[in-house]
Protein backbone atom coordinates (compact mmCIF):
# COMPACT_ATOMS: atom_id res chain seq x y z
CA UNK A 1 0.00 0.00 0.00
CA UNK A 2 3.20 2.65 0.62
CA UNK A 3 3.71 2.65 -2.88
CA UNK A 4 0.63 3.17 -4.09
CA UNK A 5 0.77 6.00 -1.48
CA UNK A 6 3.62 7.26 -2.86
CA UNK A 7 2.23 6.90 -6.64
CA UNK A 8 -1.10 8.53 -5.82
CA UNK A 9 0.44 11.95 -4.16
CA UNK A 10 2.89 12.10 -7.00
CA UNK A 11 0.38 12.03 -9.26
CA UNK A 12 -1.57 14.51 -7.38
CA UNK A 13 0.89 17.06 -7.93
CA UNK A 14 -0.84 17.29 -11.21
CA UNK A 15 -3.49 19.23 -9.70
CA UNK A 16 -1.00 22.36 -8.95
CA UNK A 17 0.96 21.69 -12.49
CA UNK A 18 -0.22 24.80 -14.73
CA UNK A 19 -1.45 23.93 -18.44
CA UNK A 20 1.84 25.41 -20.29
CA UNK A 21 0.13 26.61 -23.33
CA UNK A 22 -2.11 28.90 -21.29
CA UNK A 23 1.10 30.52 -19.26
CA UNK A 24 2.30 31.53 -22.10
CA UNK A 25 -0.88 33.37 -23.05
CA UNK A 26 -0.79 35.12 -19.78
CA UNK A 27 -4.40 33.38 -19.01
CA UNK A 28 -5.55 34.40 -15.41
CA UNK A 29 -5.93 31.39 -13.31
CA UNK A 30 -5.28 28.83 -15.75
CA UNK A 31 -6.37 25.57 -15.45
CA UNK A 32 -3.85 22.63 -14.21
CA UNK A 33 -3.24 19.10 -16.11
CA UNK A 34 -5.90 17.52 -13.35
CA UNK A 35 -8.59 19.96 -14.12
CA UNK A 36 -7.96 19.27 -17.99
CA UNK A 37 -7.87 15.36 -17.50
CA UNK A 38 -10.92 15.35 -15.34
CA UNK A 39 -12.84 16.77 -18.19
CA UNK A 40 -11.47 14.77 -21.20
CA UNK A 41 -12.19 11.37 -19.13
CA UNK A 42 -16.18 12.52 -19.14
CA UNK A 43 -15.91 13.93 -22.93
CA UNK A 44 -13.97 10.35 -23.70
CA UNK A 45 -16.78 8.26 -21.85
CA UNK A 46 -19.39 10.50 -23.27
CA UNK A 47 -18.23 10.72 -26.98
CA UNK A 48 -16.73 7.05 -26.85
CA UNK A 49 -20.09 5.51 -26.06
CA UNK A 50 -21.63 7.42 -28.89
CA UNK A 51 -18.91 6.20 -31.19
CA UNK A 52 -19.34 2.51 -30.17
CA UNK A 53 -16.14 2.42 -28.26
CA UNK A 54 -14.13 -0.19 -25.33
CA UNK A 55 -15.33 2.38 -22.84
CA UNK A 56 -13.35 0.87 -19.84
CA UNK A 57 -10.14 1.16 -22.35
CA UNK A 58 -10.71 4.63 -23.44
CA UNK A 59 -11.72 6.24 -19.88
CA UNK A 60 -8.71 4.47 -18.15
CA UNK A 61 -6.28 6.10 -21.41
CA UNK A 62 -7.90 9.54 -20.75
CA UNK A 63 -6.40 8.97 -17.06
CA UNK A 64 -3.09 8.32 -17.51
CA UNK A 65 -2.46 10.09 -20.72
CA UNK A 66 -0.40 13.00 -18.97
CA UNK A 67 0.65 11.28 -15.83
CA UNK A 68 4.34 11.22 -17.64
CA UNK A 69 4.15 15.19 -16.65
CA UNK A 70 4.61 14.14 -13.34
CA UNK A 71 7.99 14.50 -14.27
CA UNK A 72 8.37 15.68 -18.10
CA UNK A 73 6.54 18.77 -17.32
CA UNK A 74 4.22 20.11 -20.00
CA UNK A 75 4.88 20.96 -23.67
CA UNK A 76 3.79 23.10 -26.11
CA UNK A 77 4.47 23.35 -30.00
CA UNK A 78 5.27 26.99 -29.20
CA UNK A 79 8.48 25.78 -26.66
CA UNK A 80 11.14 26.23 -29.97
CA UNK A 81 10.21 29.96 -29.84
CA UNK A 82 10.63 30.42 -26.07
CA UNK A 83 14.56 31.66 -26.68
CA UNK A 84 13.69 34.34 -28.34
CA UNK A 85 12.17 37.93 -26.61
CA UNK A 86 8.67 37.93 -25.05
CA UNK A 87 7.51 39.99 -28.67
CA UNK A 88 8.55 37.62 -30.88
CA UNK A 89 6.54 34.57 -29.14
CA UNK A 90 3.26 37.04 -28.54
CA UNK A 91 3.36 37.17 -32.09
CA UNK A 92 3.87 33.34 -33.14
CA UNK A 93 1.37 32.58 -30.73
CA UNK A 94 -1.37 34.66 -33.46
CA UNK A 95 -1.22 31.53 -35.77
CA UNK A 96 -0.47 27.36 -35.86
CA UNK A 97 3.18 26.90 -36.11
CA UNK A 98 3.83 24.98 -39.33
CA UNK A 99 6.67 22.56 -39.02
CA UNK A 100 7.99 20.22 -41.96
CA UNK A 101 7.15 16.44 -41.43
CA UNK A 102 10.94 16.32 -40.43
CA UNK A 103 10.40 18.70 -38.10
CA UNK A 104 7.54 17.03 -36.83
CA UNK A 105 9.32 13.84 -36.18
CA UNK A 106 11.95 15.17 -34.73
CA UNK A 107 10.05 16.94 -31.76
CA UNK A 108 7.96 14.02 -31.53
CA UNK A 109 10.90 11.79 -31.01
CA UNK A 110 12.21 14.48 -28.25
CA UNK A 111 9.56 14.12 -26.40
CA UNK A 112 8.44 10.74 -26.36
CA UNK A 113 11.36 9.58 -24.80
CA UNK A 114 11.41 12.18 -22.42
CA UNK A 115 7.86 11.37 -21.01
CA UNK A 116 8.71 7.19 -21.38
CA UNK A 117 11.34 7.88 -19.36
CA UNK A 118 9.25 9.78 -16.97
CA UNK A 119 6.43 7.39 -17.02
CA UNK A 120 8.73 4.78 -16.11
CA UNK A 121 10.19 6.62 -13.29
CA UNK A 122 6.72 7.19 -11.78
CA UNK A 123 5.70 3.61 -12.38
CA UNK A 124 8.73 1.89 -11.03
CA UNK A 125 7.36 0.56 -7.73
CA UNK A 126 3.48 -0.14 -8.78
CA UNK A 127 2.80 -3.76 -9.25
CA UNK A 128 4.05 -5.40 -12.38
CA UNK A 129 0.91 -6.26 -13.74
CA UNK A 130 -0.07 -2.44 -13.21
CA UNK A 131 2.71 -0.56 -14.47
CA UNK A 132 2.44 -2.89 -17.62
CA UNK A 133 -1.16 -1.59 -18.13
CA UNK A 134 -0.30 1.82 -17.78
CA UNK A 135 2.54 1.61 -20.09
CA UNK A 136 0.82 -0.43 -22.69
CA UNK A 137 -2.24 2.45 -22.47
CA UNK A 138 -0.03 5.03 -22.99
CA UNK A 139 1.98 3.75 -25.96
CA UNK A 140 -1.30 2.94 -27.20
CA UNK A 141 -2.38 6.89 -27.39
CA UNK A 142 1.14 7.46 -28.20
CA UNK A 143 1.38 5.66 -30.94
CA UNK A 144 -2.56 5.08 -31.82
CA UNK A 145 -2.08 1.67 -32.31
CA UNK A 146 -6.04 0.97 -31.91
CA UNK A 147 -9.00 2.62 -32.90
CA UNK A 148 -9.67 3.84 -28.86
CA UNK A 149 -5.80 4.62 -28.73
CA UNK A 150 -6.33 7.27 -32.05
CA UNK A 151 -9.94 8.49 -30.49
CA UNK A 152 -8.16 9.49 -27.06
CA UNK A 153 -5.74 11.99 -28.58
CA UNK A 154 -8.31 13.36 -30.97
CA UNK A 155 -10.53 13.79 -28.08
CA UNK A 156 -7.55 15.49 -26.12
CA UNK A 157 -7.15 17.98 -28.91
CA UNK A 158 -11.11 18.49 -28.71
CA UNK A 159 -10.73 19.51 -24.75
CA UNK A 160 -8.10 22.00 -25.64
CA UNK A 161 -9.94 23.55 -27.75
CA UNK A 162 -13.20 23.56 -25.76
CA UNK A 163 -10.81 25.07 -22.87
CA UNK A 164 -9.38 27.67 -25.53
CA UNK A 165 -12.89 28.68 -26.44
CA UNK A 166 -14.12 29.33 -22.97
CA UNK A 167 -10.42 31.25 -22.20
CA UNK A 168 -11.57 33.04 -25.71
CA UNK A 169 -15.41 33.73 -24.37
CA UNK A 170 -13.67 35.66 -20.95
CA UNK A 171 -11.20 37.48 -22.85
CA UNK A 172 -12.07 38.23 -26.86
CA UNK A 173 -7.92 39.25 -26.81
CA UNK A 174 -7.34 35.80 -26.81
CA UNK A 175 -5.58 34.40 -29.80
CA UNK A 176 -8.36 31.24 -30.89
CA UNK A 177 -7.46 30.97 -34.78
CA UNK A 178 -4.79 28.26 -34.12
CA UNK A 179 -6.86 26.03 -32.41
CA UNK A 180 -9.14 26.14 -35.31
CA UNK A 181 -6.17 25.31 -37.90
CA UNK A 182 -4.65 22.86 -35.42
CA UNK A 183 -8.45 20.97 -34.67
CA UNK A 184 -8.55 20.64 -38.70
CA UNK A 185 -5.51 18.93 -39.18
CA UNK A 186 -6.10 16.43 -36.37
CA UNK A 187 -9.73 15.18 -36.22
CA UNK A 188 -11.47 12.82 -38.28
CA UNK A 189 -13.53 10.46 -36.23
CA UNK A 190 -17.39 11.18 -37.19
CA UNK A 191 -18.32 11.75 -34.34
CA UNK A 192 -15.98 14.24 -33.08
CA UNK A 193 -16.09 15.88 -36.22
CA UNK A 194 -19.98 16.46 -35.29
CA UNK A 195 -18.97 17.88 -31.87
CA UNK A 196 -16.27 20.11 -33.23
CA UNK A 197 -19.21 21.57 -35.64
CA UNK A 198 -21.18 22.02 -33.07
CA UNK A 199 -18.70 23.90 -30.39
CA UNK A 200 -18.06 26.29 -33.80
CA UNK A 201 -22.01 27.02 -33.90
CA UNK A 202 -22.15 27.59 -30.13
CA UNK A 203 -19.00 29.63 -29.57
CA UNK A 204 -18.44 31.40 -33.07
CA UNK A 205 -21.63 31.50 -34.68
CA UNK A 206 -23.83 32.96 -32.22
Amino acid sequence: MKKIIDFLTKVGTLKDIRRRGWVLRGVKDPESIADHTFRMVLASWLLGDKAKLNLKKVMKMALIHDLCEVYAGDSTPYDVFLPKGKKELKKAMLSWPGFSKAEKRKASLQKYKKESKSLQKLTVNLPPRLRGEIKSLWLDYERGLTKEGRFVRQIDRLENLLQALEYWQRDKKFPINPWWVQIKELVDYPELLEFMAALEKKYMRS
